[in-house]
């Protein structure tokens, strides 16, 4: 009497994909999907991002103040879920070991943000990588902090468990790369080109030359806000670009693992 459940169990777990991490995913505005995190774990994005808001001493996750909800914290939604994660996975996000960032964008002033968020990453030291001096720990999650990243309180502290999402300025200055592992910046400050058609040749030259000299220095390269079509992203990988910033899960999911084979 058991036989035709399990066959139809067995059946449903064989028609159900494996997860292929992927590196080059990041999920923008994750927590903005029907479950925060775990629809981009499910996906293999290998990178997501989280705003979060000082309010009242919790660090609350939302887009805008109108969409806070105490209940939404970065505890509760992003670092509680990865420790259990990681505990169940030997200490890493994907059982291969496939490095993975959370990208924590400081919404409210980084000088009161900062001491509240820098005692929670404290509290998930098991967790995160951490730097001390020049030398950095790899752990299951590394965390760079965008927005109104604290850059100051960052540079001061000893032992840090942050990096900052730079800009293209931080292309001409001498922090290290442990400090500014990414520059980010909106694709239009940079090109014209939509997706539509063939990408100009000067412009294709000029994301080569930007991706070059950010690897040149040890730092990934991320844009926002660029169009969201198959033709871009072949233009972004064909350049070494580290990161397909999307909110299309499934599409970008799907293009990177018919790239990967």
């Amino acid at each position: 009497m058991l036989v035709l459940p399990a066959l139809l169990a067995a059946g449903l777990c064989q028609l159900a994909p494996p997860v292929v991490p992927l590196p080059a995913a990041h999920a923008h505005n994750d927590y903005e999907h029907p479950r925060p995190l775990l629809d981009a774990l499910a996906h293999g994005f290998c990178n997501v991002e989280a705003d979060i808001w000082l309010q009242n001493g919790r660090l609350l996750v939302a887009h805008t103040p109108f969409a806070w909800k105490n209940d939404r914290t970065l505890q509760s939604l992003y670092l509680d879920p990865l420790r259990e994660r990681v505990k169940r996975n030997g200490g890493k996000v994907y059982p291969d070991g496939t490095p993975f960032t959370l990208m924590i964008d400081v919404k409210t002033d980084a000088a009161k943000t900062w001491p509240e968020l820098s005692k929670v990453l404290d509290d998930y030291a098991d967790l995160l990588t951490t730097t001390q001096g020049d030398k950095t720990e790899r752990k299951a999650v590394t965390v760079v902090l965008s927005g109104n990243a604290p850059r100051e309180g960052l540079k001061k502290q000893a032992i840090r468990r942050a990096g900052i999402d730079g800009r293209p300025k931080d292309l001409d200055g001498d922090q290290p790369a442990h400090l500014i592992p990414w520059v980010s910046d909106a694709w239009k400050n940079h090109f014209t080109w939509n997706g539509t058609g063939d990408m100009p040749t000067a412009e294709r030259a000029k994301l080569a030359e930007y991706v070059a000299k950010a690897h040149t220095q040890g730092r990934k390269v991320r844009f926002w806000a660029t169009p969201e079509t198959p033709a871009v992203w072949n233009e972004l990988l064909a350049a070494g670009c580290d990161l397909i910033s999307t909110d299309k899960l499934d599409e970008v999911r799907d293009f990177l693992r018919k790239a990967k084979k």
